[in-house]
């Protein structure tokens, strides 16, 4: 299976539309129905911040066909062994998307402002802020474990100035609720 590169060509108008997910833990079933949602909305990137959990996760975002990234979570000691086979790092994993400068790890322990969008999971809770110019983002979880909301994100970015769309779903509805961030 080949891993595709998370890194294309710049054009500096160009506006990227990054997904953002953590916490699948074994929710299969809400673990792709945030992808699903996530590329309905056009995303062009998917980011997962660990506590994936099941090789069949993975290969889910392999299926879109989207550049991705993925961070080992402290549940996901199972997958080490397919590190190779996909695009899933140790924390905290720096990287680029275009011209942006991401760090991404599971453990909110590396939150300096070292790089333009810090993404991070474990703590089951969104959050989003700006800071000296610095995303720090934590998408929620899509598990649902800590309270009944199915979660996810994405992060708009042109000329590097961010915006956020914070989605959720409580478990017996079907449809999600956007909640646009203010930064």
């Amino acid at each position: 299976m080949k891993r595709k590169p998370m890194k294309r060509k710049l054009r500096m108008s160009k506006k990227l539309k990054i997904g953002i997910l953590s916490d699948s833990h074994t929710k299969t079933v809400l673990h792709q129905e945030a992808i699903e949602h996530l590329c309905a909305l056009g995303i062009e990137y998917l980011l997962h911040a660990g506590d994936i959990m099941l090789e069949e996760h993975l290969q889910m975002l392999v299926d879109t066909g989207l550049p991705y990234a993925c961070v080992y979570g402290n549940n996901d000691t199972s997958l080490i062994s397919l590190h190779g086979k996909y695009n899933i790092f140790q924390e905290p994993h720096y990287f680029k998307i275009e011209d942006l400068k991401i760090k991404m790890m599971h453990m909110p322990y590396y939150m300096s402002s070292d790089a333009d969008m810090v993404v991070s999971g474990h703590t089951h809770m969104f959050e989003a802020e700006l800071s000296s110019k610095t995303l720090f983002i934590n998408p929620g979880e899509v598990c649902a474990r800590e309270k009944p909301l199915s979660e996810c994100a994405i992060v708009t970015v042109e000329n590097k100035l961010f915006e956020v769309e914070h989605y959720f779903r409580e478990l017996n509805q079907t449809t999600w609720t956007k909640r646009e961030v203010m930064l």
